[in-house]
């Protein structure tokens, strides 16, 4: 079973009001197991970045001034995704960018019958607690520690863990274990651990010392202990 983990970013709150996808990520899982591969788009909104979107992802105008629009990459995008299921949080939301850029650019809008909404999922299994991709990681002990801000593929990277949490758990050190790796190696900075010396140091004892020693262990007799092989 082919399966797509998907997250946007955004303008805003509702494409009807103008605003545009600036981000898409996903990551593709087969039979519950990570692929490889993933999509990962910057898109230019052709509008300014609103204050309140830039401080949720940083996105900045700048940044996405010469980012391809949607029209240029949806058939990339939908070729990527094809007949999988989507894996979404909060998928109402997505959802309805998604199928407002598609229908703009006249191709078919993605059915909602194909969406698993880990939203709902969380809200189901866990009623009354919060729901939020941050305290599912914490819950459920999914490293989302270079989650500064939103990004779609991070976003999706971590999701995917814990979609995999909300299904019946994840196998240890297989599932996801090498985008997990990945989001470590961005914000670990701990150096090597020391490693063995090619060569030994030489000896700082020397031989009037060693001698010394020699004499001392020969008066303890028999049964000093530097007599003792282990």
């Amino acid at each position: 079973m082919r399966e797509i983990v998907l997250d946007t970013e955004t303008t805003g709150l509702d494409p009807f009001e103008g605003h545009r996808i600036v981000e898409i990520g996903a990551v593709e899982l087969m039979n519950h197991l990570p692929t490889g591969r993933t999509y990962h788009q910057y898109l230019n909104p052709g509008r300014p970045m609103p204050k309140e979107a830039f401080e949720v992802h940083g996105l900045g105008d700048d940044f996405l001034r010469d980012k391809p629009a949607f029209r240029a990459i949806a058939q990339d995008f939908l070729a990527f995704v094809g007949e999988a299921r989507l894996i979404i949080h909060n998928a109402a939301f997505d959802m309805r960018f998604l199928n407002a850029e598609l229908s703009w650019v006249g191709l078919p809008e993605l059915s909602f019958d194909r969406v698993l909404d880990t939203l709902t999922m969380a809200r189901s299994r866990f009623p009354g607690s919060p729901a939020s991709l941050d305290s599912l990681c914490r819950r459920f002990g999914v490293d989302n520690s270079s989650r500064e801000k939103h990004g779609a593929l991070l976003d999706s990277e971590i999701l995917a863990e814990v979609y995999l949490e909300l299904i019946g758990g994840r196998q240890p050190d297989l599932v996801l274990a090498p985008a997990a790796q990945k989001r470590r190696e961005r914000t670990d900075t701990r150096p090597d651990r020391p490693r063995a010396r090619p060569a030994p140091l030489p000896p700082r004892l020397t031989a009037a010392e060693a001698e010394a020693h020699a004499a001392m262990v020969a008066n303890l007799g028999e049964g000093a202990i530097w007599l003792k092989r282990v």
